[in-house]
């Protein structure tokens, strides 16, 4: 029985006045990453450049029954070669968008993070995962961040995660999330860290540091996710049941998070990195197709947004 993702075709959907952005992919040179990309080439949500070894690249096209002559390609020598060109398109205005391909991850973002070269900016860089979940497990996507990029955040650092998280929520549609801040417990407790920091983020909050969201924690999981476990507890919370974003206390707790919600919920669960001079797509291996395609829609939704800013 199928069952529908909420919001999930809305992002799918080609943005009417945006000029499709383009796509810098770095060394698409796996199955998995060029069909995620070509599908998203062929549904208009980006244009791409394909940067890595040309004769890999057309290689993988055939295979996939593509012409090489379809696709602007840019040769490189090597992974360090095509992830430096890639980020140099982006810096030189050639792309908007920076994706991982068929590379180690470490050499993906070494030229990306270089503060003289790279695509840094004062903001910190994080990572998010809007997962979208068959009904009836969620009536609306849940972001989870960061569960891919900063390790142990402090205090100062999960500002800087929440500040992009209420970015991408506005990018995606969302005026004023709900954000739980996560942890074990929904009490402060002086031996759990992660309750300290949430306490000290709710009374930013309080204080109008977020504006634009309602932040509330710390929240224990089942008190974010459902009203009724919230009420039985005494808790009472505007968030509770019907959170946005899922800001969780260390890299461990996302990455399990967003694995649970896809590997036992259905979830699939595009990911971005904020915070840079452009939208940084971290795709794994384990990638659906699908997963990379939703990726390439969510970075589209955040440039047009950018945009219109004026940014």
């Amino acid at each position: 029985m199928m069952h529908t993702m909420p919001g999930f075709d809305a992002l799918m959907r080609p943005i009417d006045d945006l000029t499709p952005p383009v796509v810098a992919v770095v060394q698409p040179v796996s199955d998995e990453a060029l069909t995620g990309i070509l599908a998203a080439l062929d549904a208009r949500l980006v244009r791409a450049v394909l940067v890595g070894e040309r004769p890999r690249i057309a290689a993988g096209l055939r295979a996939l029954g593509r012409s090489e002559g379809e696709f602007e390609i840019e040769h490189a020598s090597g992974d360090q070669d095509a992830a430096a060109r890639a980020v140099a398109l982006v810096r030189d205005g050639a792309a908007q968008i920076l994706m991982k391909g068929h590379i180690h991850t470490d050499d993906f973002l070494k030229p990306a993070v270089e503060s003289a070269r790279g695509l840094r900016t004062d903001r910190r860089m994080s990572h998010a995962f809007v997962c979208y979940l068959p009904e009836p497990a969620y009536r609306k996507p849940l972001t989870v961040t960061d569960g891919a990029m900063n390790v142990a955040p402090d205090v100062e650092a999960k500002a800087g995660i929440l500040e992009n998280a209420i970015e991408l929520m506005h990018a995606l549609g969302t005026a004023q999330p709900k954000v739980a801040i996560l942890a074990a417990v929904e009490t402060v407790n002086p031996a759990m860290q992660a309750t300290l920091d949430a306490a000290q983020l709710q009374a930013r909050a309080a204080r109008g540091a977020f504006a634009s969201a309602t932040v509330e924690g710390p929240l224990a999981f089942d008190n974010a996710i459902s009203l009724k476990a919230a009420q039985t507890k005494g808790i009472a919370s505007s968030v509770a049941g019907d959170p946005d974003v899922l800001l969780v206390p260390d890299i461990e707790a996302g990455n399990i998070l967003y694995k649970t919600l896809v590997y036992l919920c259905g979830a699939i669960a595009p990911g971005i990195v904020m915070g840079a001079l452009a939208p940084i797509l971290l795709t794994s291996r384990a990638d659906p197709p699908l997963a990379r395609t939703a990726s390439c829609a969510l970075a589209a939704r955040l440039v047009r947004y950018r945009q219109s800013l004026g940014g």
